[in-house]
């Protein structure tokens, strides 16, 4: 039986450690996010606003892009799987979003905040947040602190932007989900 008093799962914790809080705040724009390119055809994941090439389509193929690239090149130096190339030099996902059926947009978000989740979990449960990351460059000594905090910092950035682009489109606004909606990869994340 559910607890209706518990918080919904993009809810950082009340009380927790500095993991719990970082990853929490994440999950919380990432569902944020999620939630506000939710649910749209092809017309509406292409819509502009104003003279920006921004679109939700593009948003969520770049932030795709990003999850992957972060979790898997940043983190420990491996390759993101395809359509995600971290040796192109240049992020095309905004760009070629437009040629995506929706289904694979969402698809290719959702899959790869599920593995980039699974491998930060994983990540701070062996080195903690003081672990140093690959990053890309042998003689650079980053923490996993500051990729999650980087990764933060970009889904603060576009998030606005989906707020804007969404209200655009059909008048969304709000700052989180209604409560009985859920992120596609499921509940917050729990580090031992």
């Amino acid at each position: 039986m559910a607890d209706d008093d518990a918080p919904p799962p993009w809810e950082p914790p009340l009380a927790g450690d500095e993991a719990a809080h970082l990853l929490g705040a994440l999950d919380r724009q990432r569902a944020t996010f999620r939630w506000k390119a939710d649910g749209l055809d092809a017309a509406a994941l292409a819509a502009r606003l104003g003279p920006s090439a921004l679109t939700l389509g593009g948003l969520l193929k770049h932030l795709a892009a990003v999850e992957e690239e972060i979790s898997t090149w940043r983190l420990a130096g491996e390759r993101p799987g395809e359509p995600f190339d971290v040796e192109a030099g240049h992020d095309t996902s905004f760009a070629t979003a437009a040629a995506d059926p929706p289904e694979r947009l969402y698809a290719w978000y959702d899959e790869a905040v599920s593995r980039s989740r699974s491998r930060f979990a994983a990540a701070v449960a062996t080195d903690g947040l003081g672990g140093r990351v690959h990053l890309g460059a042998p003689d650079l000594v980053v923490s996993l602190r500051r990729l999650l905090f980087d990764l933060l910092e970009e889904y603060a950035r576009h998030t606005g932007h989906a707020d804007l682009l969404r209200e655009s489109v059909d008048g969304r606004v709000g700052e989180d989900p209604p409560e009985d909606w859920r992120p596609p990869w499921g509940d917050a994340l729990t580090v031992p």
